[in-house]
């Protein structure tokens, strides 16, 4: 097999593994959930999919790439899914992209992106321009800090304890 013919082959595997996320993100529609698919791929299959159960489980981090990244770890038997693809319906949000970041996924797919969600009603700018280092002024949510003298007490117990998984 040629480089060229690898190369079309693999973007012909991550077409059809974004029509499987749209499919699932379409399928939730219709079943009362959000319009939001994921999926995780290692080593060319599918190890699990995720779709929008917000309003259904009255969870506001049950997002379709958290939901799927939750599956493949379970499936995996592991927190770190290193190696793994996050093909998703649309643009991380920045909860989800910030999940796969401490997840470790190698790469993320996406189809539509954040202007066509706005578009659907899902207009997350608001949280995109936070991180895009607006002055705390501006911020909807109050962030302070405490300066507490025992701070680094759990930070302490961790690195004391000797049976620890580090991550």
């Amino acid at each position: 097999m040629t480089a060229h013919t690898r190369e079309a082959s693999i973007q012909e595997l991550e077409r059809a593994w974004m029509d499987e996320a749209i499919r699932v993100a379409t399928e939730n529609v219709h079943n009362g959930g959000g319009p939001f698919g994921a999926l995780i791929v290692k080593d060319g299959e599918i190890v699990a999919t995720g779709h929008n159960q917000v309003t259904s489980t009255l969870d506001p981090t049950a997002h379709g790439e958290v939901n799927a990244m939750r599956a493949a770890c379970q499936q995996l038997d592991t927190f770190s899914l290193e190696g793994c693809v996050l093909i998703t319906s649309c643009e991380p949000c920045p909860m989800c992209l910030s999940s796969a970041l401490w997840a470790r996924v190698d790469r993320i797919i996406f189809a539509a992106d954040r202007d066509d969600a706005a578009l659907a009603g899902f207009d997350d700018r608001k949280f995109y321009d936070l991180f895009e280092k607006k002055p705390e002024s501006m911020w909807p949510t109050s962030i302070e800090r405490l300066d507490m003298p025992n701070r680094m007490a759990p930070f302490d117990a961790w690195l004391a304890k000797s049976d620890r998984i580090d991550y």
